[in-house]
C-alpha cells in the first residue's frame, strides 16, 4: 500500500498553477505526484484529460508507468479493461483519463489541449516542449526534477512568473522509506556534490560533469555496425551492466541491453545471446564469471587494464562524437551525473566519483577494443 508521506503532504498543498517539485533521491517525488492526480481524476465531477509527460517512452515505462499502474493495483482501483495497452490511457469511472506520452512525439506536443499536466523529470525535457504542453494545459501543472544542474525552470520560469509554486523534497519527507535504503543514502554524506543534490535536494552545479554533448537517438540507423558489447559485473548491492557499442559515421552509439542487479552468469548470459558471435569485454576483475560466460558459448575476453587506465579511458570517451538511444534509461542517468570528484576546498579534481557508473565503466571496457597501447578497464 502507498502511504501518504509529508512529501505527498507539502505536495497536495501546493496551489498555485505551476507547482514545482525538486528534490533528493527516494523523497516521493513521482509515486506523490501520481496520487494526487489518480486523486483528482477518481473525484472530478465532470471527464478530464492528464497528461504525463516524460523524456521518452522506455524512461515512462520504467518509471511513471510503472508506478501508476503498481498503485492502483496495491489500492485496489485497478480494472485491466481501463487500461489501454497500446496508447497507454487509462480511463476512471468518472471518465476521466490520464495518458503517458513522451516529449519526443511532435505531434502529442502540439495536439489536444488538457485540464492537467505533469512533467516527469522536466530537467530532461526541452524548455520548447514545457511551453507548447504548458499553453495547451487549461488548469494545473506538475513539473519535478532531481537539481543536478540548473536548467530552464531556474532561467525562464521560478521568478519570471508569478503563478509557480516551488518547494524542495528530501528523503527524509519520505516515512514510507525503508531503513535500508535510508542507510544506504547516508552513507554518501562524505561525497558532497552527490549529497547536495541527492541528500539535500539542493541545486548542484554542472562543472566537473565529466562527459557532455552526447546526443540522444530514437534508434540504431541501420548502417550502425556493432563493435563490440562492455559488460559491468554486479550481483547483490550494484547492477550488472552491459551496452551495445556500434560504429556510426566517424563517431559511437551506445544502446543498453542490460542493467539490473541479481544477475546469474547463466542469465547475463541469456541476456547476450541475442547477440550471438558478439565479441564482449568484460571486467577483467571477474576472471570466475568470464570463464563461465566462455561455458556458455559468449565470446567474451577480460579488459586490459593498469595505472592510469580508467582516466585513459575516459578521455578517449571524451573526444569521441557520442551518441545513445532513447531506450538506454540507466545510462542516461549515469552520463548525466557523472562527475569529476572535488577536493576539501571544493576544486574539481582528475579522479572520476566510483559509484553510479557501471555502464559507464561498461563503455569504457567495449570502447576500448582494438587500441594498441591504450588501457580502458
Amino acid at each position: 500500500m502507498y502511504l501518504e508521506t509529508t512529501s505527498t503532504q507539502k505536495i497536495k498543498g501546493l496551489r498555485k498553477r505551476i507547482k514545482a517539485v525538486q528534490g533528493g533521491t527516494s523523497a516521493s517525488k513521482t509515486i506523490s505526484i501520481l496520487l494526487v492526480l489518480i486523486g483528482l481524476a477518481q473525484s472530478d465531477k465532470k471527464p478530464t484529460l492528464t497528461s504525463v509527460v516524460s523524456e521518452s517512452l522506455p524512461h515512462l515505462k520504467r518509471g511513471a508507468i510503472r508506478d501508476f499502474l503498481n498503485i492502483l493495483k496495491e489500492h485496489g482501483y485497478y480494472d485491466d479493461a481501463r487500461w489501454n495497452r497500446s496508447d497507454f490511457i487509462y480511463t476512471f469511472e468518472t471518465g476521466s483519463q490520464i495518458e503517458f506520452f513522451s516529449a519526443d512525439q511532435p505531434d502529442k506536443l502540439r495536439g489536444a489541449r488538457r485540464e492537467r499536466l505533469y512533467l516527469n523529470e522536466c530537467n530532461n525535457i526541452h524548455f520548447d516542449a514545457f511551453e507548447q504542453l504548458e499553453v495547451r494545459t487549461r488548469e494545473a501543472i506538475w513539473l519535478d526534477w532531481n537539481p543536478s544542474a540548473e536548467f530552464w525552470f531556474y532561467t525562464d520560469v521560478l521568478g519570471k512568473r508569478d503563478d509557480v509554486d516551488h518547494i524542495t523534497v528530501t528523503y527524509l519527507d519520505n516515512e514510507a522509506l525503508d531503513p535500508q535504503t535510508v542507510a544506504s543514502i547516508e552513507q554518501r554524506k562524505n561525497r558532497p556534490e552527490w549529497w547536495k543534490v541527492y541528500g539535500l535536494g539542493q541545486l548542484g552545479e554542472i562543472e566537473g560533469r565529466i562527459y557532455t554533448g552526447w546526443q540522444v537517438i530514437d534508434k540504431l540507423p541501420h548502417e550502425a555496425r556493432l563493435k563490440a558489447i562492455g559488460l559491468d559485473f554486479g550481483y547483490t548491492n550494484d547492477p550488472t551492466a552491459a551496452i551495445a557499442i556500434y560504429d556510426y559515421n566517424g563517431g559511437y552509439i551506445f544502446d543498453e541491453i542490460l542493467y539490473r542487479k541479481g544477475m546469474s552468469n547463466k542469465a547475463i548470459a541469456d541476456a547476450l545471446a541475442t547477440y550471438p558471435n558478439a565479441l564482449v569485454i568484460a571486467d577483467s576483475a571477474e576472471p570466475k564469471s568470464i570463464d563461465e560466460l566462455k561455458t556458455y558459448g559468449v565470446n567474451v575476453l577480460p579488459a586490459t587494464k593498469g595505472p592510469g587506465s580508467v582516466n585513459q579511458g575516459i578521455a578517449y570517451v571524451q573526444d569521441q562524437k557520442c551518441s545513445i538511444t532513447t531506450r538506454s534509461v540507466a545510462t542516461l542517468k549515469e552520463q548525466r551525473n557523472y562527475l569529476w570528484i572535488r577536493d576539501r576546498n571544493g576544486k574539481v579534481t582528475n579522479n572520476p566519483q566510483d559509484y553510479d557508473n557501471h555502464a559507464l565503466d561498461a563503455i569504457r571496457y567495449g570502447i576500448g577494443v582494438k587500441k594498441p597501447g591504450l588501457l580502458f578497464a
